[in-house]
């Protein structure tokens, strides 16, 4: 049976992907031009934020992501992240998933940049517990959607995953951890060129 996992695991990957492909999808038809497609975006995003608002409310996120069919153990998590991206709707980062893809961290550390208050949060988000997590990432989403900050959804939801998992291994949610810590502190790379070497100065004569 353990030969299964690895297939178990890529299968789900992709069911994720369909996901969140159908959620950058919404951003899509916002920006159509179609009033059709625009207005039954806007009906949807309007229910995956509603989804965040309670328990009671969560219903209202069913129809957009029980149909790409979330392993039972993930739902939760699939849930709060198709409601995070309702509230900062945003169109697909240009690096496919797993290449150079713009982690949790990264986006706070554009967001301290200009708000500096911000780090407060991100030190409060990195030490809750998955109970907590809910109420903390929706703070921190708020912020990045009223910075217009740029999220990868496709890696926020296998990090949400992981740190959800009632059964995760510890190393792997402390890793999660770790990998939004580091790119956070990672200092911003230099897009200035090097400067060319001043020529040397002739000789007198």
């Amino acid at each position: 049976m353990s030969i299964q996992v690895p297939e178990y695991h890529d299968e789900v990957r992709a069911r994720r992907r369909r996901l969140v492909g159908h959620l950058y999808g919404l951003h899509a038809k916002l920006e159509s031009g179609n009033a059709y497609q625009a207005a039954e975006a806007r009906r949807t995003l309007a229910q995956l934020r509603r989804s965040l608002t309670g328990p009671q409310y969560e219903a209202e996120a069913y129809a957009a992501v029980f149909p790409f069919d979330p392993p039972q153990a993930e739902q939760q998590a699939w849930i709060l992240v198709a409601g995070l991206y309702a509230t900062h709707p945003r169109p697909r980062p240009r690096s496919a998933p797993g290449k150079g893809s713009r982690s949790l961290g990264t986006s706070i550390r554009t967001l301290v940049a200009e708000r500096p208050s911000a780090e407060r949060r991100f030190l409060q988000l990195l030490a809750v517990d998955r109970t907590s997590l809910p109420y903390y990432l929706r703070q921190t989403v708020r912020l990045l959607s009223t910075a217009d900050i740029p999220l990868d959804y496709d890696r926020l939801l296998d990090d949400v995953v992981t740190l959800m998992h009632k059964g995760a291994d510890p190393e792997r949610v402390h890793r999660v951890r770790l990998n939004w810590a580091r790119d956070f502190h990672r200092p911003a790379p230099s897009n200035a060129a090097p400067s060319p070497a001043a020529p040397a100065a002739s000789p007198t004569n």
